[in-house]
């Protein structure tokens, strides 16, 4: 008599858990194979899979996160096993409340969500239902977030089936961790309660496992081989031996009835649940119940987002200008990154050296020491084609005096050699440095001294005086070529108040006439080509006051500096620099007291030469154009 009571106490739970199940097809929704799979069973642990549907829409609408703290109420805290050893009040991460729900099937973790998504356990079960029902689950009704046994908590195979592939197609950055063997859990490291049929079938990967007395050992499974992907669900397995054994028959059936090559139709996930939906009354999560259609009511009709589908972003159209500059730009960085050093000592290995900031600023003495070694056969070219391409110039103006510059005759001593013989200056002590230099041969006639002079009154004003130390003897002072001299003793006394470089007008200074000028460049001037330099002697006290003197030498734009040179237009500033400087170093002769500028203008930089007067910048314009390089003045 024992020997029976005993067979039915054993037997009793599987008489109360009828087996059923159903194969799907994982990319259709395809039933491949059924048992009993519209019977309304107890679902055990699988509910679990509701409760984690929902706290994923709460993450995906931004109402949750991974990290927010879950306050443990004492309704979680005090279910049974299984359980992950929760307190109450206690504050627990949501990610590892998910992690112990799905990996170990934790009753307080799964109930602790429902609780903080809800605010109580029957209020979540009421959402639970609600959501099974948008996702076709028609015979699921949820009594609470764990799956424990309770009067009315039941659904079916195909139901939990049709679960887990939502599981899989609507929330795939989180289907993995029903795959994951084991995980932490804040408070504790859990371990898979699926492992044994992960590892033992191939291509498995999730979902989970449920058992109650009521309910059995049950399953709902998922697979993967090739293109393939099938879908199960177990009810009612008398151990987890048996369950796993009829898995594999399953799944197995699946493999064998699913086509290769079938186009995905993937299901339509649930609307996430507004938060001012109002709680349904008693009864109405209830299958078939009277009046249920009509019981969810909003509280406000208000609509929180537009129907209207968004309207793509506008991408701004750029104007192809720009473009085509953005595009020259790369490309002279990838050449200048990829093209070979200049030669050491070229113009333009200084001027790349310049304008990276490897070497020092070329001065004014080495810019003209470079342009003086230059090879004399280019300055031989260029003079030619300064005299095939400029226009002939009348005699006597000052553009006459720079080409007479340039050919290396001042207009003092054309003066001087147009003088009759008759009156040639007196003997002046041959400077030894000076002793291999011939004079000019003298021209033929006076005409030229007198048009030089009287041109000479209409003079441009003089910017710069220079200052230096009267000398006893009477001498010319010459204070720039072009310009009328003016006898020592006549400017010793004007000389005597200048100290520092200063402007003086044209009108300030009252030139002598003609003839008195000729005088005075007959008694003073002596026979030689070259300019004079007079040896000074210099006390100590002097030299040290000079070397401690500080002098700043400002460029003017005043009295008649107002032009300049352009050189062109680059499609960035560093090649702007570096043709100003190439340019610089090239055409030092005309281009030395200039003001090397860059300016932006319509995406593109603009290389000049500022601070020049303008027979200055037309010279420089004509010998520039000699050489082949684009100029054109500017200013005026």
């Amino acid at each position: 008599m024992a020997f029976v009571v005993s067979a039915v106490v054993i037997t009793s739970p599987l008489q109360a858990a009828p087996f059923a199940a159903i194969v799907m097809d994982g990319r259709t929704g395809e039933v491949l194979y059924e048992k009993n799979a519209d019977t309304r069973l107890h679902p055990a642990s699988l509910t679990k899979m509701m409760t984690l549907y929902i706290t994923f829409q709460e993450i995906e609408a931004g109402r949750l996160t991974l990290d927010t703290k879950v306050t443990v109420t004492k309704y979680a805290a005090s279910q049974p096993p299984s359980r992950l050893g929760l307190k109450p009040g206690q504050k627990i991460a949501v990610r590892y409340l998910i992690r112990a729900a799905a990996i170990k099937s934790a009753n307080d973790a799964a109930s602790a969500l429902g609780d903080h998504i809800g605010g109580d356990a029957a209020t979540f079960a009421k959402r639970m239902t609600r959501t099974a029902r948008q996702l076709g689950m028609h015979n699921t009704t949820f009594k609470n977030a764990n799956g424990l046994t309770a009067e009315g908590h039941l659904s079916t195979a195909r139901d939990m089936n049709i679960l887990g592939r939502h599981l899989f197609y609507d929330f795939p950055q989180y289907y993995h961790i029903f795959s994951r063997r084991t995980a932490d859990a804040g408070v504790a490291q859990v371990n898979n309660t699926n492992t044994r049929f992960l590892d033992a079938y191939e291509g498995a990967d999730g979902i989970k496992t449920g058992y109650t007395v009521a309910a059995g050992f049950n399953l709902t499974a998922s697979a993967h081989r090739g293109n393939k992907h099938v879908i199960a669900t177990v009810f009612g397995g008398t151990s987890t031996a048996n369950r796993n054994a009829k898995m594999r028959e399953l799944m197995d059936i699946g493999f064998d009835r699913s086509k290769n090559n079938v186009k995905e139709q993937p299901p339509v996930a649930a609307a996430v649940e507004d938060a001012l939906v109002a709680a349904l009354e008693t009864g109405i999560d209830e299958i078939d119940a009277e009046g249920g259609a009509g019981k969810v009511v909003r509280v406000s009709g208000e609509v929180k987002v537009s129907p209207r589908p968004r309207a793509r972003p506008t991408i701004p159209a750029v104007p192809d200008e720009v473009v085509v500059a953005m595009n020259e730009g790369i490309a002279d960085a990838l050449a200048q990154a990829t093209a070979e050093p200049a030669p050491e000592g070229t113009l333009e290995f200084q001027a790349e050296a310049m304008v990276e900031g490897e070497a020092p600023a070329v001065s004014e003495t080495e810019l003209a020491a470079a342009a003086e070694a230059a090879p004399v056969a280019e300055d031989v070219t260029l003079a030619a084609a300064d005299a095939a391409t400029a226009a002939p110039v009348e005699p006597g103006t000052l553009e006459a005096q720079a080409v007479a510059l340039e050919t290396g005759a001042a207009p003092a001593e054309t003066a001087l050699a147009a003088l009759p013989e008759a009156e040639a200056l007196p003997e002046v002590p041959a400077d030894p440095a000076l002793a291999d230099l011939k004079p000019k041969s003298r021209p033929e006639e006076l005409a030229a001294t007198e048009v030089a002079l009287a041109e000479a009154e209409t003079a441009l004003p003089v910017e710069e005086v220079v200052v230096a130390e009267a000398v006893a003897e009477p001498e010319l002072v010459v204070t720039d070529p072009g310009t009328e001299a003016m006898p020592a003793d006549d400017a010793a006394p004007l000389l005597a108040e200048v100290t520092e470089v200063e402007t003086v007008s044209g009108a300030a200074m009252v030139a002598p006439a003609p003839t008195e000028l000729a005088a005075a460049t007959i008694t003073a001037a002596p026979k030689r080509q070259a300019p004079i330099f007079d040896a000074v002697t210099e006390t100590e006290e002097e030299v040290a006051a000079e070397e401690s003197q500080e002098v700043v030498v400002v460029m003017s734009t005043s009295g008649g500096r107002h032009f300049g040179v352009n050189v062109g237009e680059f499609a960035s500033r560093y090649d702007a620099e570096k043709a100003l400087l190439k340019t610089a170093l090239a055409e030092s002769a005309t281009l030395n007291e200039g003001l090397r500028k860059t300016t932006q203008s319509g995406g593109a930089w603009r290389a000049s030469f500022m601070g020049l007067t303008e027979e200055q910048a037309e010279l420089a314009c004509r010998r520039l154009t000699a050489r082949a390089i684009p100029c054109e003045t500017v200013g005026g």
